[in-house]
């Protein structure tokens, strides 16, 4: 990704760094994989500078700059909000639990093919799932792979066990698969635009749709998608949105802001 400029002078859109002179290097080296601008002693308040991919101690961070920022955006799999559900989100009565199909003492393979922060992904593995995520912004990816290496060496680390990080392009990863990777079930979360109008986006789904934009080519990855899974396709929608093109799904699952389309293809207990 390469540093955006426009006509009034200078704005990069993305550059690394580090907050402490002890992770340079280590800042340096990502933003040269990453072929980021690395800038030496950022300035998150008045900056050139949309946003900072940051070093910190504590993790790998995504900042937006300005007096007004938000918080960083990280991949946090031992705190917060993500413990929270893990204790207390309602075990296999979770709604994505159901929509994939966990129930009894049956756990599919699942690919999450939209990674994102991981966060549905760790759900599938904490209730015994394998889990195969794959995401293609190579941003998103550091901040995900970073977010799986601090968590290996916590209190969830058998969970982090079952989740299998890969990079690149959702549909050539799911073409390159052979018969027997094929996986039982696909997650699909692509992301939906929001209008400038629309109710207040969380702080992450800001900074991803500034990163990564919108993923037009939803409806060619629901097709591939459909090809490749064994037992079923399960995307992600806001409740009001209407199905990705293409075929209708099998039937939905809905909830209060968002729901299940679920795509049924073969019965899970019939492998």
């Amino acid at each position: 990704m390469s540093a955006e400029h426009s006509a009034g002078g200078a704005v990069t859109a993305l550059a690394v760094a580090a907050t402490v002179p002890e992770l340079i290097d280590t800042a340096r080296q990502l933003a040269r994989s990453l072929e980021l601008p690395f800038v030496d002693v950022p300035d998150l308040e008045f900056s050139a500078i949309e946003q900072y991919l940051l070093c910190t101690p504590e993790a790998l961070v995504l900042q937006q700059t300005g007096r007004k920022r938000p918080g960083p955006v990280l991949a946090d799999f031992v705190s917060g909000a993500v413990a929270h559900r893990r204790q207390y989100g309602g075990g296999k009565g979770q709604m994505i639990a159901k929509a994939c199909g966990i129930k009894g003492s049956l756990r599919p393979g699942i690919a999450d093919v939209t990674a994102g922060l991981g966060r549905d992904a760790f759900v599938l593995a904490t209730l015994g799932c394998e889990v195969s995520l794959v995401e293609r912004s190579p941003v998103v990816h550091a901040l995900l792979a970073d977010g799986l290496a601090r968590a290996a060496h916590s209190e969830v680390a058998d969970i982090i066990a079952r989740m299998h990080l890969f990079a690149g392009d959702a549909n050539e990863w799911l073409r390159s698969l052979s018969d027997d990777q094929r996986p039982q079930v696909i997650h699909l979360d692509p992301m939906f635009p929001h209008s400038d109008k629309s109710a207040l986006v969380k702080k992450e789904m800001l900074a991803f749709r500034d990163l990564v934009g919108a993923d037009d080519d939803q409806a060619e990855l629901l097709a591939v998608a459909l090809e490749v899974a064994r037992n079923r396709v399960v995307v992600k929608r806001p409740r009001k949105a209407p199905a990705i093109e293409g075929p209708q799904p099998s039937y939905s699952l809905e909830g209060k802001s968002g729901r299940y389309d679920i795509y049924a293809l073969r019965r899970l207990d019939d492998t």
